[in-house]
């Protein structure tokens, strides 16, 4: 076991915002980093697997673990339950590691209130017009969850000041090597 503790580091956006594509891109060049898996109720898509995208949970065994106090953070949006598991993340940290969490604005505030020294990151659009069109153009959830996310998008714009860093995704790579030349700068702060 370490004798230094890992860091905490969130990645939040907007659905639509890009935070999935960058967080993966950001983990297949930094091997170190520990990626939290998130909890859900939603169902699973067709190209997602159990405890690699999420360990998809049935609403009772969710509220179960609610009641035993083991997320770090979780909420119900979208008609369904999403959370952060407290034993994956301490464990990690721990152990002297750097553990990622890709999850949503209400969550990372949830984080930085446990973990003053969790590291927040917001990942902003350029507008708000291109985020709609974003998660248009996906085409993963009906008209109903479609008007949820865009409806609740301009809610978590509206904490992104309260993120340590903010970036604008107008280009993909771009942001990504921002965020990966800031993450490398932590890691060298840790060694």
């Amino acid at each position: 076991m370490s004798d230094k503790k890992g860091k905490i580091i969130v990645i939040s956006s907007p659905s639509g915002g890009g935070k999935t594509t960058i967080v993966r891109k950001i983990l297949s060049e930094l091997p170190e980093i520990v990626f939290s898996v998130s909890a859900t109720t939603r169902p699973k898509r067709p190209d997602e697997i159990d405890g690699v995208h999420y360990f998809f949970l049935t609403d009772k065994e969710f509220e179960e673990k609610i009641k035993n106090n083991e997320f770090i953070e979780w909420e119900r949006f979208y008609d369904y339950y999403y959370g952060t598991l407290k034993t994956f993340v301490l464990d990690n940290i721990e152990k002297g590691k750097t553990v990622l969490l890709e999850i949503d604005v209400k969550g990372a505030i949830s984080v930085k209130k446990l973990f003053s020294d969790a590291i927040l990151i917001f990942i902003d659009v350029p507008s708000f017009e291109e985020l709609v069109n974003r998660l248009k153009k996906r085409r993963t959830e009906s008209e109903t969850d479609l008007q949820k996310r865009i409806d609740r998008a301009k809610m978590e714009l509206s904490y992104k000041d309260k993120f340590d860093y903010i970036f604008i995704n107008k280009d993909l790579e771009e942001v990504t090597s921002q965020i990966k030349s800031l993450i490398n700068e932590i890691l060298k702060k840790e060694k």
